[in-house]
């Protein structure tokens, strides 16, 4: 059998429900896939979605440390930019910056200090 490769979900550390709720859900316009606790007072561990790209995050200490930088390719970067800025958001202010690599980016830092890197290649590869 020939190994295929689909999907990397990265886990993403969060240490306030509400605050990850208002920039992923409210802000960055992710959606919520599911949600699990071991026990009602046990950390949260949740999945989110935004179009294909795929997140998790945690609130257990062992499943991530902050500071991972995430790369999210999109189509419509430009558009998705403005929608962004017209929300006010009163914590993020995301520019793009065309990269000598041929692909222009965004990025912005959850209130964990993850960053989540948008990019979006100027060939469509």
């Amino acid at each position: 059998m020939v190994a295929r490769f689909t999907t990397v979900t990265p886990i993403l550390r969060m240490f306030d429900i509400r605050k990850a709720r208002e920039f992923y859900l409210d802000f960055l316009g992710f959606k919520v896939a599911f949600e699990h606790r071991f026990e009602p007072d046990l950390p949260l561990y949740m999945g989110l979605s935004l179009g294909a790209a795929r997140l998790h995050l945690s609130e257990h200490h062992g499943d991530s440390a902050p500071g991972a930088r995430v790369m999210i390719e999109t189509a419509g970067l430009a558009e998705y930019h403005a929608g962004l800025l017209a929300k006010h958001y009163g914590y993020a202010r995301p520019g793009l910056e065309r990269q000598p690599w041929g692909a222009t980016t965004m990025t912005v830092a959850d209130p964990f200090y993850n960053w989540l890197v948008f990019t979006e290649s100027e060939t469509g590869a």
